[in-house]
């Protein structure tokens, strides 16, 4: 196994058209296959029924050639992050994983390992949103409070998973997302975001950031306009915009 960074952000499990996890089924795929791993991971606990998560993803992924396991099932969950070599975070509700993390003392063992090369992260939703530097861009409900927001940090910019186009304003008079982004960017501690539409996802290598999947993503910097990106775009300038340490 390289010993680099190596992570896969999906906006989302599921995207029109596809099955779930299809559109990330090539990436999923390379990303373990190149690092010769055929066990995975799961963390279920951005939700609460971890079994019926766990199983879900298992039905999925096991079939391309790999072995699914839940993070619940093992009697030391630091041991068992420690015992992997790859891990696949699910959505759900990130403040209720941002804190079942920290409460299991995973987010800087996680950290650590990637930073390291030692782990490959693939998050989902959620699960994307935890691997960035803050939580501060979920689109969730704050349902239970985590002792802090900052999060795993493998990139040092956040993350709008399920990133929405602004609507027609001729129909649609209220809130938009674009307008939430833009209120965060008015803060002090405001790093860049990028909003990856469904379909989306973003490929960390080392100190290279692509964007790949199957639809694009937004830029948000504050001071500035939003910018578009298509899929395939190198988005490795993000790890060193001002702002984003």
């Amino acid at each position: 196994m390289a010993t680099i960074r190596q992570a896969l952000l999906l906006s989302s499990s599921n995207c029109h058209g596809y099955t779930m996890l299809e559109f990330a089924k090539h990436e999923i795929c390379a990303i373990l296959e190149k690092n010769n791993i055929k066990q995975l991971l799961f963390v279920p606990y951005a939700q609460n029924d971890f079994n019926s998560y766990t199983s879900k993803i298992k039905d999925v992924i096991d079939p391309w050639g790999f072995e699914v396991s839940g993070i619940h099932t093992h009697p030391d969950p630091a041991d068992a992050v420690m015992s992997t070599k790859a891990i696949f975070i699910g959505g759900g509700n990130t403040f209720l994983l941002l804190k079942r993390l920290y409460e299991l003392n995973l987010v800087e063992l996680i950290r650590n390992r990637v930073n390291e090369g030692n782990l490959i992260y693939i998050g989902s939703s959620a699960g994307t949103n935890v691997a960035t530097k803050s939580i501060h861009t979920t689109n969730d409900m704050p349902i239970i409070y985590p002792p802090s927001f900052d999060a795993i940090k493998i990139i040092p910019f956040n993350i709008n998973p399920h990133y929405l186009e602004t609507p027609d304003p001729s129909t649609h008079k209220g809130e938009t997302r674009d307008q939430r982004l833009n209120e965060y960017m008015e803060m002090d501690h405001a790093a860049p975001v990028l909003g990856l539409k469904e379909g989306a996802m973003l490929h960390v290598n080392g100190d290279s950031l692509v964007l790949k999947g199957v639809t694009g993503g937004v830029l948000f910097k504050k001071g500035h306009k939003k910018v578009e990106y298509p899929v395939g775009a190198d988005l490795t300038f993000l790890f060193n915009l001002h702002g984003t340490h």
